[in-house]
Formats: C-alpha cells, structure tokens, sequence
C-alpha cells in the first residue's frame, strides 16, 4: 500500500515508518522534522495546515496517525487544535482522498479515570472524565476517529501503553536522569502493578492494525506486552540498564499526588523549560494499577509481542554500554 504515517520523526513513530517500510508498502511521512528513515518519502509539514495535509495524502491508501501533542503541561488550546482538530482535519483528507484503512494511534490513558486498571480490555474513552488535557484530548480525537469508521474506509485505535526502549529520550531518558539526580521516588515503595510495552513490539502491533483493519475497523484495542510487573521492579531493571542506582525512596501516595497538584499551579503561572518533575496524574500513574488483557488484542489484530521486557532490558543495557 501506499501509506502516510504521520508524526515518524517521534520515538514511536520512528519505529512504525521502519516497520511498515520493510514489510514492503510505499511510505510517506508527514512532521515538522524529518524522519531520518531510509526508504521514507518525507513531506514536512503539519497536521494542523490543511495544505499540508492535502500535498501529503494524496493517492493515499492506508494512515497511520501519530502526531499528537504529548505533555503533561501545556496550554488547553494547543492540546485541542492539534490532537483533536488536527485528528479531524486528517480523517477529512483521508475520506477525500480514498484512503481505506485508518489507524488512529490513541493511549489508554483516554478510559483512564482515577481508579485501578486491572485486567481489563479497551474500555470505552471518556473525554468528561479523563485525567489532563493530552488524556481529554486523544479521548475526544478517538472517538471522532472511530465514528468515521465505515465500509469504505476502516479505522482501529490502538492504544500502545508506556513504550520504551533503546533512544527513547522521553520516558527511558527522564528516569534515568531522575535516578541519577536522586529526584526519582517510588510511590508507595513501588509495588502497583502495570504493563508496559517494548518499542519493536509497539511498531509491529500498530503495523498489525493496519494490516487487519477490515477485520479490526471500528474498535480499540490496548497493545502492551501483556507482562505486567510493579513499577518499583520495571524502574529498577531500567536504572540497571542504565548504569545508575535504582529508586529506594518512597513516599505515600497522597503525598505524591498533592505535590503533584501544586507543581502543576506553579507550572501553568511559570512553565520551566522540561516537564513537570511530578503532576497528579503522573502520581496516579506510578501508584495506580494499570494492566490490560491482551486476548482480544492479540486475536483480532493476529499480533503477538516478540521481544519480551527481561529481553528488551538487555537490549538496553547493550546501547547504554555502546
């Protein structure tokens, strides 16, 4: 297929764009950067431009959508113009264009509300409830996306949850500096249970989506590696990894999340120049339960993760040592 991802100078995006050109379909990429993928046709741009858009999607076949606005903080508008009109503008290009399939790359943080996560499948996204303005806004763009579904062109969410891996310089990169800086704390020493999932296993499973879209159209599924582990023992192997003393301090919960409400009223009178070191869903997260189950996703989407996290964690030790 000819396929435009969007969003593929991103960690994630990377993979998908690599993973989609060496199963053999034609790919372009739309983003403010270049991509950096050998066998990518590159057209910088923006999702939030109709003109890019347009000089990008043309004889599109199949979109895969990952741009999106991803921060703990921010201002309200931007979250709204590029995560939900920009998902918009998107679907609109692709239904103009004829594009088939359509893979929105969504998070489950949009069926987050609060509360423990815990074997559970994709449950429904709920904007009203969700916690922040990335979480309310990749909820309200999903729902608009899977609302396109149709005979002509299908659309699956896929929810990848917390990837990680080898230059990773979000997730992987901020623990690692915390542990080393002694500002990274375990919150209730550490031991709720989550999923994560390995890069390559997230790029193959949204490629999967793709792939399975006219079985899969018109539903969400939550892609993990389906090993859920505490955060304490998942945080530990990645500062091993990394060379650096694992986290020991822990604190209550309620005490993470209430520093966490007041880091974000300071942080939206006087942003700094990085994320947040604690908001209250960043607390909620590293306290919370959050494991999925992955039978569905696995069977309709005929995807299973390749790299295991013990796997995954030697990989990133060895580009740690490199």
């Amino acid at each position: 297929m000819i396929v435009l991802v969007t969003g593929a100078s991103g960690f994630l995006g990377r993979a998908v764009t690599t993973e989609l050109v060496a199963a053999g379909h034609s790919v372009r990429t739309l983003q403010r950067r270049p991509s950096g993928v050998d066998g990518a046709t590159d057209i910088l741009g923006s999702i939030t431009t109709p003109a890019d858009i347009e000089r990008a999607i043309d004889g599109v076949e199949g979109v895969v959508h990952l741009a999106a606005k991803v921060s703990l903080a921010g201002a309200r508008d931007e979250f709204d113009e590029v995560n939900v009109a920009g998902t918009r503008a998107l679907l609109d290009g692709a239904e103009q264009a004829g594009a088939s399939r359509f893979v929105q790359v969504s998070s489950p943080s949009v069926a987050y509300a609060g509360a423990a996560l815990a074997g559970v499948g994709a449950e429904p996204a709920d904007p009203l409830r969700a916690r922040g303005d990335y979480a309310r806004t990749k909820a309200k763009a999903e729902l608009i996306a899977l609302g396109r579904d149709s005979p002509s062109m299908r659309v699956v969410a896929v929810r990848p949850h917390l990837v990680w891996g080898p230059g990773d310089t979000q997730l992987i990169a901020r623990i690692v500096e915390r542990a080393r800086a002694g500002r990274l704390p375990l919150l209730n020493g550490g031991t709720a249970l989550i999923d994560t999932t390995y890069i390559d296993n997230a790029a193959s499973g949204i490629a999967a989506a793709l792939e399975r879209a006219e079985e899969a159209g018109g539903r969400a599924f939550v892609l993990t590696n389906g090993e859920p582990r505490p955060v304490g023992d998942l945080l530990a192997g990645i500062c091993i990894a990394a060379g650096v003393k694992p986290p020991r301090l822990s604190i209550p919960a309620w005490l993470g999340r209430t520093a966490g409400s007041v880091i974000e009223r300071a942080w939206a009178i006087k942003p700094g120049a990085d994320e947040p070191p604690m908001t209250r869903f960043l607390a909620e997260q590293l306290s919370t339960a959050h494991w999925f189950d992955q039978r569905d996703t696995r069977r309709a989407l005929a995807w299973s993760p390749a790299v295991s996290i013990d796997e995954g964690l030697r990989r990133l030790a060895v580009a740690y040592a490199s």
